[in-house]
């Protein structure tokens, strides 16, 4: 009885730890990429065109560039499960503040701490997911996590486009900020032994920036290519007729697609590995 509850223990465990790690990105993820839908209603309550209010996603994705080196550096040293519990609690307080921004500076200033914040939450979970997931699995495991990020695209942003046109955009980032605090004691709970810092040996081999740019390289073109046209799709479905409704439905079928994919490219990532699933990937693009 003992042998089968413990053995009952350890397979909720890591459910549990995939399961907030699923809802952070989902959170996270929602925050970035409802911005797009609400950008329309954001430009016309500051009485600003929609390529000025799109300012916003640029100081959010700037400032998550410049971050995430640093907080990183930061979690090895006093561990990724305070890391992300301080950024998860910036994350509330800056997607609380984008609710009460009242102009366009505020409002940057909102977003230029959601994207330092985010920069912090993203890689830890990503992180500790990954250093807690077996070794045959870990892929799979990270593929999981990453979904939550694209669900929030076909479920969070249409939900926020539509919340948004119902009740204002300013509740949208209020919810997602009251969800970002309920979320911290979640991931105190399930990473608390995750607070201190790795105290493992460094490996010998040094990352250099030859060695990491042409590896980095791809995904910065096609982040950059996807990122760049989401922003202002909602705006540009909106200038071709589409109703709020319409544009939820788009966003829906996009997000599918994504999900789907990383689902998908993880499994084969195990199976066939990274090199061949990155080329058939890049492939297929």
């Amino acid at each position: 009885m003992k042998t089968a509850s413990r053995n009952n223990l350890l397979a909720i465990g890591p459910l549990n730890e995939l399961a907030i790690g699923w809802l952070t990105m989902f959170v996270v993820g929602s925050d970035l990429f409802v911005v797009s839908p609400l950008l329309p209603l954001i430009a016309a309550d500051y009485g600003i065109s929609p390529s000025l209010a799109g300012l916003s996603v640029t100081v959010f994705s700037l400032t998550y560039m410049l971050s995430a080196p640093i907080l990183g550096h930061i979690a090895d040293r006093i561990g990724r499960g305070r890391v992300l519990t301080y950024c998860l609690c910036a994350f509330s307080a800056a997607n609380l503040l984008t609710a009460a921004a009242g102009n366009l500076t505020w409002l940057l200033a909102a977003r230029l701490l959601a994207g330092a914040a985010a920069a912090g939450v993203s890689p830890s979970v990503y992180a500790l997911v990954g250093g807690s997931a077996p070794s045959d699995r870990r892929a799979t495991w990270l593929a999981i996590v990453v979904s939550g990020l694209l669900m929030s695209l076909s479920l969070g942003a249409p939900i926020g486009a539509l919340t948004g046109a119902r009740f204002g955009w300013p509740i949208v980032f209020a919810g997602l900020g009251a969800l970002g605090l309920l979320l911290v004691g979640a991931n105190r709970l399930v990473w608390r032994d995750h607070h201190a810092p790795k105290t493992s040996a460094v490996p010998s081999g040094r990352l250099t920036m030859a060695t990491v740019a042409p590896r980095l390289a791809p995904t910065v073109v096609w982040s950059t290519a996807v990122y760049a046209m989401y922003t202002y799709l909602g705006d540009g479905l909106i200038s071709l007729g589409y109703s709020t409704e319409e544009i939820a439905e788009v966003i829906v079928f996009y997000g599918c697609g994504a999900i789907s994919g990383v689902l998908i490219g993880g499994r084969m990532t195990d199976r066939l590995g990274a090199l061949l699933t990155s080329t058939i990937g890049l492939a297929g693009l």
